[in-house]
């Protein structure tokens, strides 16, 4: 089974990147013939500054190879790597409906957050599309949010394959379980746009400053408190075993445990459990070389699978 998955490279990541997108990417590895790639063409559709793409692009790889993404154990590209995409992408505009753009939801959710309407964003899902189909995916793990795209990458196959003869697997998505929501410093939902996010590879005196500052009550240390209705302790249980997680609990609802003292717990269970990734992180940073191959090889590994698509592709439309 042929499992594709990708994400775009957006500045640094946070705990919510992580547990929502990069372990699950990571678990595939395990269970099917995972396709991983940083989806920087996609990212133009909202970033216009050439030096903060290359940077973000290059902080994603580092990113995903030091949580575990194993370039041995998978296909793992960079999507402007591969231009095949970009070609197989105007074949498909040539039978995919406007109707069925217009019924994209995360189009019309970007026009309404005032995000400008060009046609890179409109037709968005028509290279997301190609990402798929290129690679013959059979399973695409998305959130409900991204369901839709899966169901326009399988309308444009279908019609595709109907026009000019079968060549494109026609992929099913993969809705991943909803977490609940991870919630930022503030208590809203951690997201960039809130600031209010936990970097994974902040420095630690900064990782430090960023939990001691999460918004507490005034619920005085000798009363007892709800860990359900913490921040803190949401955070923690998603990280700690569950007999750690209930120790904390049963400290919150006894009373005589103060939010400083918990939040100190919080920021070493954090410090410890990305330890190894920040390791191999930091490895990484001081031999640029290694990721420069590894990126090469992804390349090289993506292509020449994209090139068997793209030639029986046009062969069929006739302009091979």
């Amino acid at each position: 089974m042929r499992i594709l998955s990708g994400i775009k490279p957006s500045g640094t990541i946070h705990i919510g990147n992580y547990l929502g997108m990069i372990r699950p990417m990571v678990e595939s590895q395990s269970r099917g013939e995972l396709f991983c790639f940083i989806a920087n063409l996609h990212s133009l559709t909202t970033l216009f500054d050439g030096k903060k793409m290359a940077e973000y692009t290059r902080e994603a790889i580092l990113d995903l190879l030091a949580l575990g993404i194993d370039p041995e154990r998978s296909v793992f590209w960079v999507q402007s790597d591969v231009p095949e995409v970009a070609e197989l992408t105007w074949y498909l505009n040539n039978v995919t409906a406007v109707g069925l753009l217009e019924r994209c939801h995360a189009y019309k959710d970007a026009v309404a957050r005032n995000i400008p309407a060009t046609n890179g964003l409109f037709s968005y899902p028509v290279l997301m599309a190609a990402d798929i189909l290129l690679y013959q995916s059979h399973r695409v793990p998305v959130g409900r949010d991204q369901k839709q795209h899966v169901e326009v990458a399988r309308d444009i196959a279908i019609r595709f394959n109907n026009t000019y003869g079968k060549v494109f697997t026609i992929p099913e998505p993969e809705i991943t379980e909803e977490l609940a929501v991870i919630p930022g410093i503030d208590g809203q939902k951690m997201s960039k746009s809130y600031g209010n996010t936990i970097e994974i590879f902040a420095p630690e005196n900064v990782l430090k400053k960023k939990i001691m500052s999460i918004v507490t009550d005034p619920t005085p240390v000798e009363a007892s408190k709800d860990p359900d209705k913490s921040v803190i302790y949401a955070l923690y249980q998603l990280f700690a075993s569950p007999a750690r997680a209930k120790e904390m609990a049963d400290r919150f609802r006894a009373g005589g445990y103060g939010y400083g003292d918990a939040k100190k717990e919080l920021f070493a269970m954090l410090w410890e459990y990305f330890r190894p990734h920040r390791d191999k992180r930091e490895a990484l940073v001081k031999n640029p070389g290694i990721v420069d191959e590894i990126r090469k090889k992804g390349e090289a590994k993506a292509r020449a699978i994209a090139m068997k698509t793209l030639e029986r592709v046009r062969e069929l439309v006739g302009v091979k």
